[in-house]
């Protein structure tokens, strides 16, 4: 069995493809990549090279593997970062095939917008297609709090807020949703009116920590991990990639949230905390690949 990625590409570094495909194959998943674009580096760098390659060309690739007969043997299709709006097209027919031939394959997303700090970093037309079109089609779907905000139109800043907006995901189509990154109490920019609350709610996420919450619908879990910080944060590039390729893989081979959340939270923490100690530019996927297998560090996931 096989997972159908389709996402950006780089040749040097860790972004899109360049940051999904390995760990998927380090935990044992073949992988079938088709790159959306392909450039020298990622745009944190402020200066590539390289092209969008276009949806049709997504949609010549998928076909030729359907007429090798081989989506029978698709157990996923993974999405992340969209040029344009036609890309997100092209993804979903390609999810239309795969669930033709295979139709019990999920569909896992990355919903690429923005983040706290940096805003949208998408063209304008990428949040509305999102909302209206890809994510009512996915089976898992894998926002930062930045966009699960942008995805809802509800503000996180509280419990009570993230649970609705977490419910807001689910009634719009996906059965599991990991929020990336998550801090209580954080104003996260995407409404005009943000502004600090006038006190920090109870029971909010301690400087240096950030969480990852899951949930399927009934249960919600949390870990909590020191957070990590870079001093060029628009640098590091590919950490939600990854983290969502682990995760991805994770849910196939354990159909739990509890133990696909540990999973995956230690196995991104021990990556990052490598890229780090070593003061990279660039994730260290390849140099901590340990991580993904055998991590080091252990994490709880504690039901909310």
């Amino acid at each position: 069995m096989a997972v159908l990625s389709i996402q950006s590409h780089v040749a040097y570094g860790h972004a899109g493809n360049s940051a999904a495909v390995f760990p998927l194959q380090r935990l044992g998943r073949e992988v079938w990549a088709v790159h959306t674009v392909e450039f020298s580096n990622h745009t944190g760098y402020k200066a590539w090279r390289g092209r969008v390659l276009g949806a049709p060309l997504v949609d010549e690739i998928v076909l030729g593997l359907e007429e090798r007969g081989v989506l029978k043997n698709c157990e996923a299709v993974l999405s992340g970062y969209l040029g344009d709006a036609s890309a997100g097209r092209a993804i979903l027919g390609a999810v239309r095939r795969v669930r033709s031939a295979a139709p019990a394959a999920l569909y896992c997303c990355d919903p690429v917008m923005g983040d706290v700090g940096r805003g949208f970093y998408v063209s304008p037309d990428i949040p509305n297609i999102f909302k209206s079109e890809v994510v009512p089609q996915a089976d898992i779907i894998t926002p930062n709090q930045f966009e699960l905000e942008a995805l809802t139109g509800i503000k996180t800043q509280t419990r009570e807020g993230v649970f609705q907006a977490i419910g807001a995901l689910h009634k719009a189509g996906p059965k599991v949703a990991l929020i990336t990154s998550y801090r209580q109490g954080q104003v996260t920019g995407v409404f005009d009116d943000d502004s600090p609350p006038a006190k920090s709610p109870a029971g909010e996420t301690q400087d240096g920590e950030i969480e990852m919450l899951v949930s399927d619908g009934k249960e919600v879990y949390s870990v909590v991990t020191p957070e990590l910080r870079f001093e060029n944060l628009s640098m590091m590039a590919g950490s939600g990639d990854l983290t969502t390729a682990v995760f991805l893989s994770r849910w196939l081979e354990t159909g739990d949230i509890r133990a696909t959340l540990e999973k995956t939270a230690a196995s991104v923490y021990g990556i990052i905390e490598a890229t780090h100690r070593a003061r990279s530019l660039e994730i260290l996927i390849v140099a901590a690949q340990e991580e993904l297998v055998h991590p080091s560090r252990r994490f709880t996931a504690n039901k909310l």
